[in-house]
């Protein structure tokens, strides 16, 4: 008969999981974070156990792993969230001032065709050929929905909605002939 381990990996995980999730738990504080550390080591045990299961105490040798697959995970998240600060404190957000906030309220308010059109041709910086490969409509058509989309924003965009409305209506009073009975 071939020298077995004195266990098998399967009795092995089974007798000792339980145990090993309240130990590492208990150094760590996070019954999620055990729970993905203990797994991770048993995985490693298992690719290993024919090395591990000679070990002279393969459940310490997995409780370390899990130890160390935790500080290594702590030591990640603790350097993520510095370079997030880092970047927050030192980036500028771009777009959310009250006037791209409008830009976006109006460019709602026209169709879906035009806007696509008007974004990328002046947000992104495309040009009329480009924009028409990319929708796949001939460079007049983009012509097109970027003038009539321009038209359709403007009274959207107007600072003094009022005034801009007030204007309207005097040049229509203007265009239209005299009856001689003005006030």
């Amino acid at each position: 008969m071939k020298d077995e381990p004195s266990m098998d990996f399967d009795g092995f995980y089974a007798a000792t999981y339980r145990r090993m999730v309240g130990q590492l738990y208990a150094m760590t504080g996070s019954m999620t974070e055990a729970e993905d550390c203990v797994q991770e080591a048993y995985a490693r045990a298992w690719q290993r156990w024919a090395r591990v299961s000679r070990h002279g105490a393969p459940e310490a040798w997995v409780r370390t792993v899990a130890y160390r697959l935790s500080v290594s995970s702590w030591r990640k998240t603790v350097n993520r969230l510095s370079a997030h600060r880092r970047e927050r404190g030192q980036a500028v957000v771009q777009g959310l001032n009250p006037d791209h906030l409008a830009l976006v309220a109006a460019l709602r308010r026209i169709s879906a065709d035009q806007r696509e059109s008007i974004v990328l041709y002046h947000l992104v910086g495309l040009s009329v050929e480009e924009i028409a490969a990319q929708s796949g409509v001939p460079a007049g058509t983009v012509k097109a929905r970027l003038s009539r989309g321009r038209k359709a924003l403007a009274p959207h965009l107007n600072e003094y909605p009022e005034t801009a409305a007030a204007r309207r209506t005097d040049q229509g009073a203007a265009s239209r002939p005299s009856t001689g009975k003005e006030i």
